[in-house]
């Protein structure tokens, strides 16, 4: 079970994924605040199965994320099969208490949720966790088989983020309210840079980002949207068809496999990115090489240090640097 970033520009922006690192040390944050004002308190029953829908998929699903598993289910009133696997999920939920939160997306009121997670079917299962989307399985699935992936989830959050899931009160009516944490130096421009990439403002939000990292060049969340900012920008322009075609008519041409990977990591084809740019610097050398090398560190600045698909990439880069 791999996990596939995401960031939010707009509603779900796939092209511009959030860096596992980054999430994790949200994730700690909002531990650490939630624990210093007191705890988050028990929720409800009823707040284990919530409906979600694309303006309150930040705060339902990307921050609750930061506390418990979200277990997403894609849905249709007119699908046969999602009528028999969303009662599985929602009993599921009750069972494992407070373990996962399943969130119920209705994809005929929310086709962007369901382009952007490039559903190709339903019903369709995903997890976010710590702000990481992960495919767990697309169509009707046997229940000891949905078990043994929710068990391998609740795994993955517990190791890799230290989510340990909620408290449930039977008796508590309303979920209890968890702080909003302090602000940070930085929150006004950081906000402003996420506002300049939804309009659009690509040039904009890379200013800012450059503006916060002059001031604090370790500021891990500029990093990233710079990273990703600056990749947008990059891509915005080309044609496609055009990069491919010339990537794979001239193999050793260094700035069109360059080109090309941009392009493939733009569009979530993480590995093939990755994969191009290890074998440019494989068969180049001198400027070239490192021209390559220099861009493959780059795009592993938008993916984030944590992702297995980049600790692969460094040893790969490694092996043929070395």
């Amino acid at each position: 079970m791999q996990p596939r970033n995401m960031s939010m520009s707009g509603v779900v922006d796939l092209a511009a994924v959030k860096a596992a690192g980054e999430a994790k040390a949200k994730a700690e944050q909002t531990r650490a605040e939630a624990a210093r004002q007191g705890g988050g308190g028990a929720v409800p029953p009823s707040a284990l199965v919530i409906d979600v829908d694309e303006a309150g998929f930040e705060r339902d699903v990307l921050q609750r994320s930061a506390e418990v598993p979200v277990v997403l289910d894609f849905w249709a009133e007119w699908c046969e099969p999602c009528k028999q696997l969303s009662p599985v999920l929602e009993r599921l939920a009750g069972e494992y208490n407070g373990r996962f939160v399943l969130a119920k997306i209705d994809v005929e009121a929310n086709q962007m949720l369901m382009q952007q997670f490039g559903i190709q079917g339903i019903p369709a299962v995903f997890a976010v966790v710590a702000g990481q989307a992960l495919p767990l399985f697309q169509g009707l699935a046997p229940e000891p088989q949905i078990r043994e992936t929710l068990d391998q989830l609740i795994q993955v959050g517990e190791q890799r983020f230290g989510l340990t899931g909620l408290t449930v009160d039977a008796e508590a009516d309303e979920p209890a309210a968890v702080a909003a944490p302090a602000p940070g130096p930085h929150d006004a421009v950081l906000e402003a840079a996420v506002d300049a990439l939804d309009a659009g403002d690509l040039g904009g939000a890379i200013r800012a980002y450059r503006n916060i990292l002059s001031d604090d060049p370790a500021n891990s969340e500029a990093k990233l949207g710079l990273a990703q900012a600056e990749l947008l920008s990059r891509v915005r322009e080309m044609d496609p068809q055009k990069v491919r075609q010339e990537a794979a008519d001239r193999p050793e041409d260094v700035p069109a496999q360059i080109a090309a990977a941009d392009l493939d990591l733009a569009g979530g084809h993480v590995q093939d990115a990755f994969g191009r740019l290890v074998e440019t610097v494989r068969r180049t050398a001198g400027e070239d090489r490192d021209a390559a090398r220099l861009r493959l560190l780059e795009l592993f600045e938008v993916i984030g240090p944590d992702d297995p698909r980049v600790t692969a990439a460094r040893t790969a880069l490694a092996r043929v640097l070395f």
